[in-house]
C-alpha cells in the first residue's frame, strides 16, 4: 500500500502534506503536477521566443503535450486512489486489525490452557487435581470459543480476496488507461513536430543580431538591404542548396539522434560524421547518408554540413 502510495506520489513532502490534510479531514490545495509545471514553463517560453518561429511554435506544442500528460497522471492518482488504495487501507485499518488482535488473544488462550494442563499433570494432592480439572474445562472452553470467532474471521479472507482482486484489475486498467493516453499524446506531438523541417531551415536564415522571426531564404538572398545571417548559418544554407544542385558528396555532422522508420532511411547518432549526397528526384527535405556498407535516406534537418 506504501510503494503504491511512492508510485503515485513520489514527492514525500505532498505525502506528508495530504496526510495531514486527510487527518484534518480537510481538502489538501489544488496543485501543478510536475508534467503541468514542465508545460507551463514550456509554453511561457515558446511564447517569449515567438509562437510565429519554429523553436517557440514547437515549445508550445510540447507544453501543451506535457500539460495534457499531467490531466492524465491526476486522473490516474484520483482513479487508484478510489478504487485501489482506499479499499486496501480500509481492509488493514479495519478488518486486518481485527484478525490481528483476535489471532493474538486465540495464542494468550493457548498458552492458558498449556500452563492449566500442565499444572494438571503436576497435582498430586485430589483437592487439587479437582481445581486443576475445573481449571482446564474453563480454560478449554474459552480456548475453543476463541478458537471459533477467529476461524469465521479468517474464512471471510476469501471473499476479501476476491474484492481485492476486483480492484487490482481496476488499479491495472487505469494504469493501462495511462499510459495509452501518453502514448497517443506523444505520437500525435511526434507528428506535428514531424511537419516542421521547412520551418526550422528558414529558422536557420535569421540574423543574429535582429528579432527572432521567420525569414525566407530567398528573402535574405535577394535583399541588399537586409540584415546578413550569420556565417555557420549561411554557410550550412547555402552548402545544402549546393548539394542538392550538384552530383557531389559532402560531409555532415548529426545534430540528433534519429531512429529510421522504414528500411530506405538510416538510423542516426548525435555528434557522428557520415557522408551524404543528393540524388534526382529525392523529397527537398531528405538527403541520402553513408555510413561505411550502410546507406539510406536522413533528414536534412538532423544534418549540419562540414566544410
Amino acid at each position: 500500500m506504501k510503494q503504491t502510495e511512492v508510485l503515485l506520489q513520489p514527492n514525500p513532502n505532498a505525502r506528508i502534506e495530504e496526510f495531514v490534510y486527510e487527518k484534518l479531514d480537510r481538502k489538501a490545495p489544488s496543485r501543478m503536477n510536475n508534467p503541468e509545471l514542465l508545460g507551463q514553463y514550456m509554453i511561457d517560453a515558446g511564447n517569449e521566443f515567438g509562437p510565429g518561429t519554429a523553436y517557440g511554435n514547437a515549445l508550445i506544442k510540447c507544453g501543451e503535450t506535457q500539460k495534457r500528460i499531467g490531466a492524465a497522471d491526476r486522473e490516474l492518482i484520483q482513479t487508484s486512489a478510489i478504487n485501489f488504495l482506499t479499499p486496501l487501507r480500509n481492509f488493514i485499518e479495519g478488518d486486518y486489525k481485527t484478525i490481528t488482535k483476535e489471532r493474538k488473544l486465540l495464542q494468550n488462550k493457548r498458552l492458558d490452557l498449556d500452563a492449566a494442563k500442565t499444572r494438571l499433570k503436576k497435582a498430586k494432592v485430589a483437592e487439587a487435581r479437582a481445581a486443576s480439572e475445573q481449571e482446564v474445562r474453563i480454560t478449554q472452553s474459552e480456548f475453543d470459543r476463541q478458537a471459533e470467532i477467529t476461524r469465521l474471521l479468517l474464512e471471510g479472507i476469501s471473499s476479501t480476496h476476491a474484492h481485492h482482486l476486483r480492484c487490482l484489475n481496476d488499479f491495472v486498467e487505469a494504469q493501462m488507461t495511462y499510459y495509452a493516453q501518453c502514448y497517443q499524446y506523444m505520437l500525435d506531438l511526434q507528428k506535428q513536430l514531424g511537419s516542421f523541417p521547412s520551418t526550422f531551415l528558414s529558422n536557420n536564415n535569421q540574423s543574429s543580431t535582429t528579432p527572432v522571426q521567420s525569414v525566407s531564404t530567398h528573402s535574405v538572398l535577394a535583399s541588399a538591404s537586409a540584415p546578413l545571417p550569420s556565417v555557420s548559418n549561411s554557410v550550412v544554407t547555402s552548402g545544402l542548396s549546393e548539394l542538392k544542385s550538384s552530383s557531389g558528396s559532402r560531409k555532415a555532422r548529426v545534430l540528433y539522434d534519429y531512429d529510421a522508420a522504414n528500411s530506405s532511411e538510416l538510423s542516426l547518432l548525435a555528434d557522428e560524421v557520415i557522408t551524404v549526397y543528393s540524388i534526382p528526384g529525392m523529397d527537398s527535405d531528405w538527403l541520402m547518408g553513408e555510413r561505411g556498407n550502410q546507406k539510406g535516406k536522413v533528414p536534412i534537418t538532423y544534418l549540419e554540413l562540414l566544410n
